[in-house]
């Protein structure tokens, strides 16, 4: 059990603060010793770090309520769950490397689950009796070749990867969109406990009570792909959260492997799209997924670039401007920000006061749309 001290007080104290999300926490952190070090930094120190301006530097220098700190502390234990912070050594480490990673994660079960060497195996939530037959199939295959299976506990695709690998004696990790104190699908609570009681473990970023809000979902994606070396797509239509997962596992670095579907089925066309733009390899077999993932990777070898190494990005076909497209409000906002030369994801974070995971997740969308372009060093312009 890791033990609560002042510094994992002090994380979670940081990740209540408005627009500070986990990569301008890194940033202060190059500045100081200690996490609780950050809330003694004055105006001028903290506007140094790139990214923060007068806004977020206001924020951090009038927090208080440590109040709620201790309130979600005292939940964490109440709840029977551990809470691992970025520094320490049961955090995952292919996670670790990830662009803007989680400063903590609640967990309950076995912390040792997430360093294992796995794949995430992911799909829609309505799948086709075939979709299940190879999502059962390619789980049980997993397993026999000591892969540990990580998923998002979703209804569907990510049910069956779970309950599969609980069958077949395997370790899975399920990854939340809600608190870690709110299994949501709330039908799924007894395989939550199943894969908890079973050497797995159950994980979230979000603080204990968040309830499964659409927008947790996104953002929760990036953990299923950043822990895994690769992710299989089992069944998906043209959009669904499985697209995105693909996309931000290739921004990771990832390999993205991918099942293919009959033309007639339209809960399975998106996965054929993913291979005619090239996004995930065409998988026959699970020789297929094995010859990307060599042996000596599968031991625990991580797949992650070097710092200096350029991102992985999609190119695609639609060219049509930003403003004929019927945006949200959010996605026009990103576009008319970066018009105006803003182009790195931590300012345009900045100037829309939110965290750069939301962001994100906002940009890889308008990527998969044609709208914008990645280039190295997490900066986007508009195509």
């Amino acid at each position: 059990m890791i033990e609560i001290n002042e510094d994992i007080r002090s994380l979670v104290a940081l990740s209540l603060v408005k627009n500070v999300g986990s990569s301008r926490v890194r940033m202060l952190m190059s500045r100081v010793d200690r996490p609780g070090d950050i809330f003694s930094l004055n105006a001028h120190q903290i506007q140094q770090v790139p990214g923060i301006g007068a806004a977020t530097t206001e924020y951090i220098l009038t927090f208080d309520d440590w109040d709620k700190v201790d309130e979600l502390l005292d939940q964490t234990e109440q709840t029977g769950a551990q809470l691992i912070p970025f520094f320490h050594e049961y955090y995952p480490e292919r996670l670790r490397q990830i662009y803007d990673s989680p400063l903590l994660l609640w967990l309950k079960g076995n912390p040792e689950a997430l360093n294992q060497p796995g794949l995430a195996i992911i799909g829609t939530r309505q799948p086709t009796s075939y979709g299940v037959k190879m999502a059962e199939e390619y789980t049980k295959m997993a397993v026999q070749h000591k892969f540990a299976v990580f998923s998002g506990l979703a209804y569907g695709i990510d049910s069956v990867a779970h309950k599969t690998t609980v069958e077949q004696g395997g370790v899975t990790v399920a990854v939340l969109g809600s608190g870690i104190d709110v299994i949501y699908p709330s039908r799924n609570t007894a395989l939550a406990e199943k894969i908890i009681n079973e050497n797995g473990a159950v994980i979230s970023e979000l603080q204990p009570g968040t309830q499964p809000d659409a927008q947790n979902f996104p953002e929760r994606n990036r953990i299923v792909s950043g822990l895994s070396l690769g992710t299989l797509v089992i069944e998906t239509p043209l959009k669904g959260g499985s697209r995105i997962t693909a996309h931000l596992a290739l921004d990771q670095n990832r390999e993205v492997f991918v099942i293919p579907h009959n033309l007639d089925n339209e809960r399975g066309i998106g996965c054929n799209d993913l291979i005619k733009k090239g996004y995930g390899k065409l998988v026959q077999s699970f020789e297929d997924i094995l010859e990307e993932i060599p042996i000596a990777e599968k031991l625990g070898v991580s797949l992650s670039p070097d710092d200096n190494s350029v991102p992985v990005h999609i190119e695609d076909t639609m060219t049509q401007r930003w403003e004929e497209e019927g945006l949200d409000e959010v996605s026009m906002e990103i576009c008319k920000i970066i018009q105006q030369g803003v182009n790195q994801i931590d300012d345009i974070a900045e100037q829309l006061e939110m965290k750069s995971h939301e962001i994100l997740v906002q940009l890889l969308d308008l990527e998969f749309q044609g709208l914008v372009r990645q280039k190295a060093g997490k900066k986007f312009e508009l195509r």
